[in-house]
């Protein structure tokens, strides 16, 4: 089917493993380097502690219970009590210091991504599902947050848990503790195998998960489509395919993550039995006492614990570098428009709008406009009309720079855009746009977003002004009524009101309706006429608009087609041309008569 040939599904594994995503990951660690030092600082003073309990037994085991010292065995008990219970305290302690830091982390991250995801480019938004990206900000990144705080942190405990108990074990019995040793090289090779195979198992699974979310997130979003055209079994088998993906490579990944402990655990076995063979029969002969060889059975056994928890440590390692390398890599995205260098702040705008000689395409090989100039006046009102996909919209968003054009120059008042600010730009204009989006929270909060210090008189007469205190005062809490994502309790119509509300009281100088009337009834539409009059009054102002009834009293009319201005002039200019805006018109009166 269509459905299934039409969804992006895997993302190409390109990137190898780099420490430079480790290195740059260290820049939000270093932050908290303190706290992290004074937990392994902690955590180190427990584990030794801890340590000294195989030799506190083996005292108990080859002189106090031998001879019988009641008062020595009761003072070896008493220190080992302590000796855990200090280790037991001071892990705690470090636990809530660590849980603290990891929740730090991922704060800064997750604020990191998203300050820049807010200064992408359309086209950024154009080209990728909004799941994948969701998927970044939340799951990814909660993924990599213990990797870089406990994990960094338990690496450093665990090696220096390891020398520790190596210079306990040698203090007890050298012979014996290099047979412990002698399984280190099988260790490495073990490790060496098996780190390529978990690194792209789970790389995988991140892209198989990336993809499932993202389809996911698509079909919610969607939900009204998939009911109107009864595609709930075939997409339905869509996610099937996909999830099942996602479970073949989980488990894949799963297999490699799963042979670590017990590789590591077989070693380990087979290493104490050779303890106890090497020290009962090779170097027999009452040279090794009981006490001794539990002693080092003991501090063995300890030996590969945190060798264990390094294979673990690794093993989490492996399997968040895939989301650690996606997050970067969304950092990495480059910010296509952004202020230059040299940027200024744009000067008050009087509403001169000049396209010099521009042409842009969405796509190298796709010219949309090409050579375009026309110059609109300050307090000039512009219809932009013709057919679908000739460039009407593209013409109002390289006003606002929402795309930076190929060639030529778009000049507010003589100033090139692409040279100031987008701050101080695009807080000068209002954008009405065809789907108008409304955002969770109350009524009066939408309004209010263009104006954070506007006062509730100013919010209820724009709302007046743009006929949408009607239907607010009649909602059960007013202003203050709670709607929910993408205004889900509105009509089009109600929320494109709210969005003309909005527009008008942020105050634009340049003032921009894209289809912003189509979702609104005739009656509604002829209503809000004088509230569009109101908001165009004095404002530079481009429309486009399906119905050419609403645009007949603007000063021009340009008709767009074919890559350029087919047609400039008044209503009855163009209609006396008896040209292509008069055929468009001409067939519109027909269709309604």
């Amino acid at each position: 089917m269509a459905g299934r040939n039409t969804y992006k599904e895997d993302e190409i594994l390109e990137t190898p493993f780099d420490f430079k995503h480790l290195l740059r990951a260290s820049v939000y660690v270093k932050k908290y380097a303190k706290k992290m030092i004074f937990a392994l600082f902690l955590s180190a003073i427990g584990a030794i502690t801890g340590l000294f309990a195989p030799i506190i037994t083996q005292r108990a085991l080859d002189v106090a219970i031998p001879n019988k010292d009641q008062k020595l065995l009761l003072t070896l008990v008493l220190i080992l009590v302590a000796s855990y219970t200090i280790s037991i305290l001071f892990t705690t302690f470090r636990s809530r210091i660590m849980t603290k830091v990891g929740q730090d982390i991922i704060f800064d991250i997750r604020k990191d991504l998203f300050e820049h995801l807010q200064k992408l480019s359309f086209q950024y938004y154009d080209d990728r599902p909004h799941g994948k990206i969701l998927v970044r900000v939340v799951n990814y990144v909660n993924s990599v947050s213990d990797m870089l705080s406990n994990g960094l942190i338990n690496v450093i405990l665990e090696s220096l848990n390891l020398i520790f108990i190596i210079i306990f074990m040698f203090s007890v019995d050298v012979k014996l503790s290099i047979v412990v040793l002698c399984g280190v090289p099988v260790l490495a090779v073990f490790m060496f195998w098996i780190k390529n195979r978990q690194r792209r198992a789970w790389q995988n699974v991140s892209n198989k998960n990336s993809n499932l979310n993202a389809y996911l997130q698509e079909n919610i979003v969607g939900a009204r489509v998939t009911q109107i055209f009864a595609r709930e079994d075939e997409n339905a088998e869509i996610f099937e395919g996909l999830s099942g993906r996602t479970r073949a490579a989980w488990m894949e990944a799963v297999k490699y993550s799963n042979l670590v402990w017990p590789g590591i655990d077989n070693i380990a076995v087979v290493i104490r039995a050779c303890i106890f063979i090497f020290g009962l029969i090779v170097f027999g002969q009452g040279q090794e006492t009981v006490g001794t060889i539990l002693a080092i059975s003991s501090y063995a056994s300890r030996f590969w614990q945190p060798i264990m928890n390094l294979g673990n440590i690794f093993n989490n390692f492996i399997n968040n570098i895939a989301y650690l390398e996606r997050i970067f890599e969304t950092m990495d995205e480059p910010i296509t428009i952004d202020d230059a260098p040299d940027a200024k702040e744009m000067p008050p705008i009087r509403g001169k709008v000049t396209f010099d000689d521009v042409s842009f395409g969405y796509e190298k090989d796709q010219t949309v406009l090409d050579h375009v100039s026309f110059t609109v006046e300050p307090g000039e009102s512009v219809a932009l009309v013709g057919p679908t996909g000739a460039g009407k919209s593209t013409i109002v968003n390289l006003i606002s720079r929402f795309y930076d054009v190929n060639g030529g120059k778009v000049l507010i008042d003589g100033e090139d855009v692409s040279k100031v600010t987008l701050s101080s730009l695009r807080s000068q204009m209002g954008i009405m746009m065809q789907d108008s989006f409304i955002f969770s929270g109350t009524i009066e909060d939408n309004i209010r977003y263009g104006k954070l210090d506007a006062s509730p008189e100013e919010i209820e007469k724009a709302s007046k002004t743009v006929c949408a205190h009607e239907f607010i005062s009649h909602m059960h809490d007013g202003y203050q009524t709670e709607v929910k994502e993408r205004g889900s309790l509105l009509s089009q119509g109600q929320k494109q009101l709210i969005s003309f509300a909005r527009t008008l009281l942020s105050d634009p100088a340049i003032l921009i309706l894209d289809e912003a009337t189509s979702s609104i009834d005739v009656q509604t539409e002829r209503a809000l006429q004088k509230g569009l009059n109101a908001m165009l009054k004095g404002r530079t102002s481009f429309i486009i608009a399906h119905r050419l009834s609403t645009i007949k009293n603007c000063d021009k009319i340009m008709y767009i087609d074919h890559g350029g201005i087919v047609e400039c002039g008044t209503h009855e200019e163009l209609i006396q041309k008896q040209g292509s805006y008069y055929h468009l018109y001409t067939a519109q009166m027909q269709d309604v008569s």
